[in-house]
Formats: structure tokens, C-alpha cells, sequence
């Protein structure tokens, strides 16, 4: 089930007793979680509605709120935030989960309860007996991997909602600037309404003045200047992250993540793979793989893997000698295309 299909759901007022809100997609999630609570009348809310963080209680103890009766009212909805032990993380907390008690409960629901895991996580651990149990009584909603043409549908839902237009080439604008992340462009779309209040319509100029950059854009355009061979716009893409507060260990990786990423979508891409297949297998967000494919028709394989071991090589250096992290990436910079020219 995807986030339009639940909602139509819960409009027509009749929900299942067991829901896993599959995904890191925090605008979305908050959507779901305010349209659960409508189901409970306004007057009922303080008594019949619990929520529960599993890094800090226990699911026994939200458990327990699910079994116990309404109190005079027909539903009761219970939310776990971040069950962690449905994957494979280790989380730093003295709380105990006995998982007897979750599966004790996912074979016999409350009728009058309705119990939603909401699971900010790429994957589950599919392996552990009390993910199976989940996964086979729960209504399974994913909002983690969501195609950019329903990144953008939602984005226009909301600007007509608020009787507003918003041009395509700012919307393709929008979702380059943040990287196709949801929550991050509408966090963004209230101050492109306040700034086009006058004219009702978002045009590419104003997303250009006002839309944060995502971090993975910046590396993004940096990647394309490396590869391009322009030192000096590499190195002023540099300064301006580092001036952003971004730590040069943090830049680092996030470049090696990302030629990583060209180099799979490269060799993959040559086994047949299509741009949505390799979406879910390399597991990332479909817009990232969409720029990889773009970048690899300008580029070839030598130069890929030559920037990846030389970033590699800089990463090492930056953990392991007290040289400025700003001057070995300069190095780096030259030694790639000193060797690429």
C-alpha cells in the first residue's frame, strides 16, 4: 500500500487494526500520523491515543495501552515510534523488549485498537521471527522510496492547495536543489509562497534565490568539476561546503560514496540494468541514480575509478597524518588531473 492509498483508506473511516509505516520520509510520516489521529474524536484524544518511543520504553509497556478497553469511545490507537529491534542496528539504551509480549499480540489484535509501527529504516531485518510476525498481520505502507514523479505530484498537490501554480522547470529546478528529498522541499515551499505571494506562481528564478542546497547536490556539482578537470571551481564548490559548516571528512566520504555510486550504476547499467531496477538493488533514492546515469555518458570507466582511489587514498591520509584535510583534497584535485590530462 502506498501514501495515497492509506489515506483514502482512513477517509472512508474503516482501518485495519495493525499498520507498518515502512520508510524515512519524516513529511509524509507526519501526514499519516496526524490522519490516525483524526480517527480518534477531538474529545477522546487525551485518554485514547498513546505514543511510544521504543529507544526509551518499553513495547511491553505500549502493549499493555493497546489491550486495555477505550475509554468511552469505540477505537484506541496506539503508535511505536522507531522499533528499532525489527532491524539489524544496535541501539545504545537500557530499556528491554521482550519480543513474546509483540507476538503474543500480533496473533490476537484488539478489535478496538489501532496499532501503528512506524519504522524510519531502510530495510528490516527479514530474518528475525517478530519482523515475519509483523510483516504478516500488518497493513504495510512504504513511503521510503518514493518514484520522482510522485515527489513531484505531492509537491503540486500542495501548491494548488494553497491556490497557488508552480512552473516545471521550477519543480525540476526544486527536486535537483534538494536532491528529489520530499521533506526537504517542503520545508522549502513556505518561503517560495511567501515570496510569490503576489503573482500566485513559482517560477525557477525564485526556487534558484531561495531552496536550500542539499549537501549531496553540492557534492554532486563538485563531482562534475573534478571530473570536468576545473581546479578552480573544484575548490571554490570546496570552500563554500566547508563554509556551510560541512567537515572536510564529511565532504570526503560523501564524494566516495558518490563516485561508488557511478561506478556501480557504470557496470551495472552495461549488465542490462534499467534506471528503476537499479534504484532497488543499490537501494538509493531513484533521483541520485538519475543523475549517475547522466554523469556516466560524459565520463569513462578509468576516470571514475581513478578519482574513487584517489579519494579513497585521501580519506586515509586525513585520518591518519596531521596535515591540513583543505590541502590534501587540493592535492587531490591536481594529482587527478595533473594524471588525466
Amino acid at each position: 500500500m502506498n501514501f495515497e492509498q492509506l489515506t483514502k483508506q482512513l477517509t472512508s473511516g474503516n482501518p485495519d487494526r495493525v499498520y507498518l509505516i515502512l520508510g524515512d520520509q519524516a513529511y509524509l510520516a507526519d501526514q499519516i500520523r496526524n490522519a490516525f489521529v483524526q480517527l480518534i474524536p477531538d474529545g477522546e484524544r487525551a485518554m485514547n491515543i498513546g505514543s511510544y518511543d521504543m529507544e526509551d520504553v518499553s513495547i511491553s509497556t505500549a502493549l499493555e495501552d493497546a489491550i486495555s478497553v477505550p475509554f468511552f469511545g469505540e477505537k484506541r490507537l496506539v503508535i511505536v515510534n522507531r522499533p528499532y529491534f525489527l532491524t539489524g542496528m544496535r541501539v545504545k539504551t537500557k530499556v528491554e523488549h521482550h519480543m513474546d509480549d509483540l507476538l503474543a499480540y500480533l496473533n490476537h489484535p484488539e478489535n478496538s485498537t489501532i496499532m501503528v509501527f512506524f519504522a524510519p529504516y531502510e530495510k528490516l531485518d527479514a530474518r528475525k521471527k517478530v519482523t515475519k510476525a509483523l510483516k504478516r498481520v500488518a497493513t504495510i505502507v512504504e513511503i521510503g522510496r518514493l518514484r520522482e514523479n510522485e515527489i513531484k505530484q505531492l509537491i503540486r498537490q500542495r501548491v494548488s492547495e494553497k491556490e497557488f501554480k508552480i512552473d516545471e522547470d521550477a519543480l525540476e529546478r526544486m527536486v535537483q536543489l534538494t536532491g528529489g528529498k520530499l521533506t526537504a522541499m517542503m520545508n522549502d515551499l513556505p518561503k517560495l509562497l511567501l515570496y510569490k505571494n503576489d503573482t500566485k506562481v513559482i517560477d525557477v528564478a525564485a526556487v534558484n534565490g531561495l531552496v536550500s542546497r542539499s549537501l549531496e547536490q553540492n557534492v554532486f556539482d563538485l563531482v562534475n568539476s573534478v571530473l570536468k578537470k576545473k581546479p578552480k571551481e573544484s575548490m571554490d564548490i570546496y570552500q563554500q561546503l566547508i563554509l556551510e559548516n560541512s567537515q572536510p571528512i564529511q565532504i570526503n566520504a560523501v564524494l566516495i560514496q558518490q563516485f561508488r555510486l557511478l561506478l556501480q550504476v557504470m557496470i551495472l547499467q552495461k549488465h542490462g540494468y534499467s534506471q528503476g531496477s537499479l534504484a532497488s538493488t543499490l537501494k538509493v533514492h531513484p533521483y541520485r541514480v538519475k543523475l549517475a546515469l547522466q554523469t556516466i555518458r560524459k565520463f569513462n570507466y578509468v576516470q571514475l575509478r581513478e578519482a574513487f582511489v584517489g579519494l579513497v587514498d585521501t580519506e586515509r591520509e586525513m585520518k591518519s597524518t596531521s596535515r591540513s584535510p583543505e590541502l590534501l583534497f587540493e592535492l587531490f584535485i591536481l594529482k587527478f588531473m595533473k594524471k588525466q590530462g
